[in-house]
């Protein structure tokens, strides 16, 4: 029997269990729960049920109640050139499309203009969350919008610097919003606002907590240990559990990541849970179990544990399976001690960019009947294979997508697929693709 990670993050949404509504899925867990899925993928592929153009944005799509949710960028001035310390101008409109899932076909469209003045400009990067009809949409210079999701009518909205005082983050505002029950979480930022927890139906503030230099990338979430629900937020200087009803501070551990890039959503494995980031932090935590405390268990090091970036690892039976963005590949490591099990760059990159930086990166999903990973590169390859203590096992990969983005002088993809209707959802700067994957 397969035990797997999850986050026991309780969402309230409308969806049902075959929706993908938002990061990494219903729990944002990464683990595709429908039946009836296939187990190939044969050398001529899968079929393509649609393709629909699309604009700029690193957001990966949401699906829920027969629609597809995309943030994009409709740039009119600006140039690409990707620079990891340098901001970049664009000028243009971000918008939100909600797509007809059978079909493709536009349904409505969210618009307003916006301009960029962010490292990577290339888009969005907060995946929409979808829950109770409401659709959130953030983004990346902290534009934070509620919408009717069958009509696009705006709810309510704010501006997470101007109405916060939010530093804007070098590389835009990131963290995918968390909604449980009638409350939306965001990572924000400002004094005494790094995380705000909002009226979902009505925008109002319901309490701000914690203060830091800056906020960092990483989604919030809620695990229960300690007898409590905790709200989990990881900032630039410190990961925090908080009390989600009212932002009270339970516990904070310093876990600080270079450039200030905690992005990863922490993986929680019964009373205990991973967080790791650039510059080989990484951390093993174990949350009390009478009471809401926390204690490091062990940190990683050079050559051991995973220090992962763009994509959220996952944890099945006792091993931490993730991308690694020193090493630019794929890493199984050992949950208790961190020790380093196998590596290999097969699915992360190709092979003639494997000299060419850091960061290469790969997607993972569970398929939680078969026990076998779907997973989705930087090169646009879907690949079905089998992840075990043993190695890497591939079963069959696919070319979906062209690279229409550029990372370290090679040329990548960088948006998190959706899940959904026993289909895949991949997106580039140019298309959204559904693929079948129906047995």
């Amino acid at each position: 029997m397969i035990k797997i990670a999850f986050l026991s993050i309780g969402l309230i949404v409308s969806a049902l269990a075959d929706d993908w509504p938002r990061w990494m899925g219903a729990e944002s867990d990464g683990i595709w729960r429908e039946d009836g899925i296939r187990t190939d993928l044969p050398a001529e592929g899968a079929k393509v049920l649609w393709r629909a153009p699309v604009g700029w944005g690193y957001a990966g799509p949401s699906v829920a109640g027969g629609n597809v949710y995309l943030p994009e960028y409709v740039r009119t001035e600006g140039e690409l050139m990707n620079n990891p310390g340098k901001a970049v101008e664009w000028k243009g409109h971000e918008r939100l499309r909600c797509l007809d899932m059978g079909t493709g076909k536009e349904k409505w469209v969210f618009e307003q203009a916006v301009d960029y003045l962010l490292s990577y400009p290339g888009g969005p990067r907060s995946t929409p969350t979808i829950a109770d009809g409401h659709v959130y949409f953030l983004g990346a210079m902290g534009h934070f919008t509620c919408l009717d999701a069958e009509t696009g009518k705006v709810i309510w909205k704010t501006d997470f610097q101007k109405d916060f005082g939010a530093p804007l983050p070098i590389w835009g505002f990131s963290a995918h919003p968390l909604v449980k029950g009638d409350t939306v979480y965001c990572l924000v930022g400002g004094e005494g606002s790094t995380a705000v927890a909002f009226d979902a139906k009505t925008g109002k503030v319901k309490w701000k907590s914690l203060s830091a230099e800056k906020q960092g990338y990483c989604p919030p979430s809620i695990v229960k240990a300690g007898g409590v629900d905790q709200l989990i937020i990881w900032h630039t200087e410190s990961i925090n559990g908080l009390n989600p009803t009212t932002g009270e501070k339970y516990w904070s551990l310093p876990l600080k990541p270079n450039y200030g890039m905690s992005v990863i959503t922490p993986r929680l494995v019964d009373n205990r849970m991973f967080a790791s980031a650039i510059g080989r932090v990484g951390a093993l935590i174990e949350l009390d179990r009478e009471k809401p405390a926390a204690s490091f268990v062990w940190k990683g090091k050079p050559k051991t544990a995973l220090y992962c970036c763009n994509s959220t690892p996952i944890v099945v039976d006792g091993v931490i399976y993730g991308s690694d963005i020193d090493s630019n590949c794929l890493i199984a490591a050992n949950w208790e001690d961190g020790k380093r099990l196998w590596q290999t760059e097969e699915p992360t990159m190709a092979k003639e960019h494997r000299t060419s930086g850091r960061h290469a990166t790969v997607y993972l999903t569970l398929h939680e009947e078969s026990g076998k990973f779907w997973l989705v590169n930087e090169s646009g390859d879907l690949i079905l294979a089998e992840l075990s203590k043993e190695g890497y096992k591939e079963l069959g990969r696919q070319h979906i997508l062209e690279p229409t983005n550029e990372a370290f002088g090679r040329p990548v993809v960088w948006s998190a697929p959706a899940f959904a209707k026993k289909s895949v959802f991949m997106r580039n700067d140019k298309e959204l693709v559904r693929v079948d994957l129906s047995k």
